[in-house]
């Protein structure tokens, strides 16, 4: 039994520690894009930090770039010498500003594409560890004789499963008319030609017998008996449950799974901008986003009640957070590159004056903005 503090089962500030400190690896995969861009392209570095606020541990090494970690753990950052402007690069071979714009974009630009490239190295180890969108038969189907096991299902009525455009499989199923034909396409291992091939077939959704009955078993007149809750299973609102058979993720062989990686990080990149676009457009309730205490939240709630949620929400916050930072909003990555664009074609920088006005009111806003949304997520 775990034990109880302040209203918290032990087991609960296990995972509550272990989501922080998967944020942290993201946020320090994100510094440790820029950091590398600025070692390769010998930039002068003055320190890395994990966190914000008092400094738990330091270290310095012989380049004289400082290694910290402190104390609140909702962010980092890489601190390159001279970058906040004129005051600070004035005279200074070695400022980040004294930098040539091309070089600055790509230091810029890394943190995002570490977080993508992390994206796609956790989508290589769920696929192959546990599978994603795409689902197996794992017993002959008592509700269809020609779905058998083994069956992997890669479409229904000639739509691909895919959870960002057109859907899970769970979500294209529901979409079906209940005890209607419809297809789905499969890959089935021929036995006569030691190959798999890609199969339809015609099959139907059946309403869901109560765990523990054997069809079998039962007789004609109770089979028809659909609103008998001692056979059939219904959800706790008296909805009829339906079924295609015993379904369970496919985890995709090395190779597959190593080609579909990328593919899925891309996806996951897409569906972080169009949940934006939802957003922004109000057809998404901030309620359903958060800042990074509601991201810590639902990273714990997730790693409690599966694994394979916690690896699933791997590659989505990476690429939640290399597509967050990208966006051209002050304060972001995305609004210094555009900067610096500006200054490679202009030929002169924007007045630091005016970057530190503009980033300052973005850094504000964005700080209020994570603040209301993480109240909202848990208060809606």
């Amino acid at each position: 039994m775990g034990i109880t503090f302040l209203g918290f089962n032990g087991m609960t500030i296990v995972y509550i520690l272990v989501a922080i400190l998967i944020f942290l690896l993201m946020i320090m995969i994100h510094e440790l894009g820029h950091y590398i861009a600025g070692r390769v392209l010998k930039f002068k570095i003055n320190e890395f930090s994990i966190g914000f606020g008092k400094a738990i541990f330091s270290k310095t090494n012989k380049r004289g770039e400082k290694f910290s970690i402190r104390i609140f753990p909702l962010g980092g950052y890489c601190a390159f010498e001279g970058e906040n402007g004129e005051e600070d690069g004035k005279n200074n071979p070695d400022a980040f500003t004294n930098q040539k714009p091309w070089k600055r974009i790509i230091v810029l630009f890394s943190g995002a594409f570490f977080n993508f490239l992390s994206a796609i190295i956790f989508s290589f180890i769920l696929l192959v560890s546990f599978g994603f969108d795409i689902y197996q038969v794992s017993s002959n189907s008592i509700y269809n004789d020609n779905l058998l096991k083994g069956d992997v299902i890669y479409q229904v009525n000639g739509k691909d499963v895919n959870f960002a455009t057109n859907g899970t499989l769970s979500q294209l199923l529901t979409a079906q008319n209940k005890n209607e034909d419809f297809e789905i396409t499969v890959r089935r291992y021929n036995e006569e030609t030691k190959q798999n091939e890609m199969i339809t077939l015609t099959v139907q959704l059946k309403q869901k017998f109560k765990d523990g009955i054997d069809p079998s078993t039962l007789t004609e007149e109770q089979l028809q008996d659909t609103e008998n809750p001692e056979i059939y299973a219904f959800d706790a609102n008296g909805n009829k449950l339906y079924s295609l058979g015993d379904l369970s993720l496919y985890p995709r062989p090395f190779f597959e799974a190593l080609g579909q990686s990328f593919v899925l990080a891309v996806m996951m990149a897409w569906a972080v901008l169009k949940s934006l676009w939802l957003l922004i457009t109000f057809q998404l309730s901030t309620a359903d986003v958060g800042g990074p205490i509601a991201t810590i939240s639902v990273i714990a709630t997730s790693a409690q009640a599966s694994i394979v949620n916690l690896f699933i929400l791997l590659p989505l916050i990476a690429a939640n957070l290399a597509m967050f930072n990208l966006l051209p909003f002050p304060a972001l990555d995305g609004a210094q590159i555009v900067f610096t664009g500006v200054e490679w074609i202009r030929k002169k920088p924007i007045p630091a004056k005016v970057q530190g006005i503009i980033n300052f009111c973005g850094l504000a806003f964005l700080l209020t903005l994570v603040v209301v949304l993480d109240i909202l997520h848990f208060v809606l």
